[in-house]
Order: structure tokens, then sequence, then C-alpha cells
């Protein structure tokens, strides 16, 4: 089942963020995953969001994701994600609607 991935993020280095931004690419396409959005500005309709860029990624399913973010190289990246930003990060289950 496909599963989504969805990191609400809040700078706090951007020269760290940016070293990770430039690197996972290189990682992310040995999963399998899809970047299906990242937006530095997106349209908030309803409530509050104190967050400074949203990511949305898809993977074939939870076992796809793991394999991705306990990877060696993800996690050799993500030092600088981490240091580069606070995170809100969501793992959700996809669905097939009946027909």
């Amino acid at each position: 089942m496909t599963v989504y991935a969805i990191a609400q993020l809040k700078m706090t280095d951007r020269a760290a963020y940016d070293r990770y931004q430039a690197r996972f690419f290189d990682v992310f396409r040995k999963f399998n995953g899809r970047l299906l959005a990242a937006d530095e500005q997106p349209r908030v309709l309803e409530g509050a969001w104190p967050f400074d860029k949203l990511v949305m990624m898809s993977f074939p399913d939870e076992a796809a994701f793991l394999a991705f973010s306990n990877a060696p190289d993800y996690l050799d990246i993500s030092r600088d994600r981490t240091a580069g930003a606070q995170a809100t990060v969501l793992l959700v289950k996809g669905f097939t609607p009946a027909i």
C-alpha cells in the first residue's frame, strides 16, 4: 500500500539545510520514492501554519520508506537536515477507493 511522508520544516540553519538538500536526490532516487511537493510558500487556507517549508513524498509501501529513512547514506546527510531545520514528519497510509 502506498505511503506518503509529509515533512513540515522550520528552518534554523539555512546553510546546513541547503547542504542536505544538495545531496538529497542522490540518496532518494535509490529507494523508489517520488517527490510530490516541496513548497516554501504553501497557501494556508485554514488555521495557523508556523513552518517554512512543506515536503511530500510517496513510497510504494512502508518498508520502502523505512529502507530510505534508515539507509546509511540518508542517515549521513540527515545530520544536516536536523541541524538545519526542526521538523514534524508524518507517515500517512494511502488507500484504494472501492469501486
